[in-house]
């Protein structure tokens, strides 16, 4: 094998990769009321959400351990890359370095690198796809990860809840915040700064003109839009999904399209309803 690919479960797979034998995800553990729910194919977003909405307390998650990234990375391949969340958002990041530091003590010469997406789900899931299309182009390791680390620095991430519950309880917005966003049907339009943390761009009444609004900044942000893929992750809303993707492209021109639904991580923060929008 030239090459692997090491995602965090945030990140989202399309059946191809799923299929693809260069591609590993690594699971975060996510914890609703004590109990585990491992991030990976016995996921079930259905009783996920339920469990979440039933209870009073914030779901957490846990980031992968080193080991688990070592044993992924120790696969036999030439080149091997990692792609994180953000670590500004998460410890994944570190984790994987410090997976990539144990590997390495054992083999000096593996070539790995891991990248901070300074992103989220189907943005880790773009980032992993360029890095296989400059693999599958010839390119040198380390042109690939230069070529990736521009990339990532060029990527925009925007997203609206439907529910901001998750954001409620875990002290991201007041109680009396959260009480009067709902009684007025207020719902934020999101952002990802270029360090890759959380910022809030706008907001609006009612989701469809929060969605409205999330197309306008997505049109207004994206520079070459012609050579760029638009991806879309959704929680449990394929429709509102495809009414995103239909206003983004009315807009503008892509070079392809992506829409997935949400893994455990991303289902746990964007709740039911959540749509997360990359290009």
């Amino acid at each position: 094998m030239d090459f692997k690919i090491v995602v965090d479960s945030s990140g989202e797979f399309t059946e191809e990769m799923k299929a693809d034998p260069r591609f590993e995800s690594v699971p975060l553990i996510l914890d609703v009321d004590g109990e585990s729910i491992v991030d990976d194919e016995t996921f079930v977003q259905a009783d996920f959400l339920r469990k979440v909405a039933d209870s009073p307390n914030c779901p957490k998650s846990s980031c992968p351990s080193p080991e688990s990234f070592r044993r992924a990375f120790d696969c036999g391949a030439r080149h091997v890359y990692a792609v994180t969340l953000s670590a500004e958002l998460s410890g994944s990041f570190n984790s994987a370095m410090l997976g990539r530091d144990l590997l390495l003590e054992e083999k000096p010469d593996q070539k790995i690198y891991v990248f901070n997406s300074r992103s989220a789900s189907i943005g880790e899931t773009l980032i992993a796809l360029k890095i296989a299309e400059c693999e599958e182009a010839g390119m040198e390791f380390e042109e690939i990860v230069q070529a990736v680390e521009a990339y990532i620095a060029s990527q925009n991430t925007f997203f609206v809840l439907e529910n901001l519950d998750t954001l409620r309880k875990n002290g991201r917005l007041s109680l009396v915040k959260a009480f009067v966003a709902s009684a007025l049907k207020i719902k934020p339009v999101m952002g990802a700064t270029d360090e890759g943390t959380i910022c809030q761009l706008d907001q609006a009444r009612g989701i469809n003109k929060a969605l409205v609004k999330m197309v306008d900044y997505v049109a207004e942000r994206t520079a070459d839009s012609a050579n760029r893929v638009l991806a879309i992750s959704h929680c449990n809303c394929a429709e509102r999904a495809e009414i995103v993707k239909e206003g983004i492209m009315a807009r503008m021109k892509v070079k392809d399209t992506v829409i997935l639904d949400t893994r455990g991580l991303s289902s746990m923060y964007a709740n039911d309803g959540g749509v997360i929008v990359v290009i």
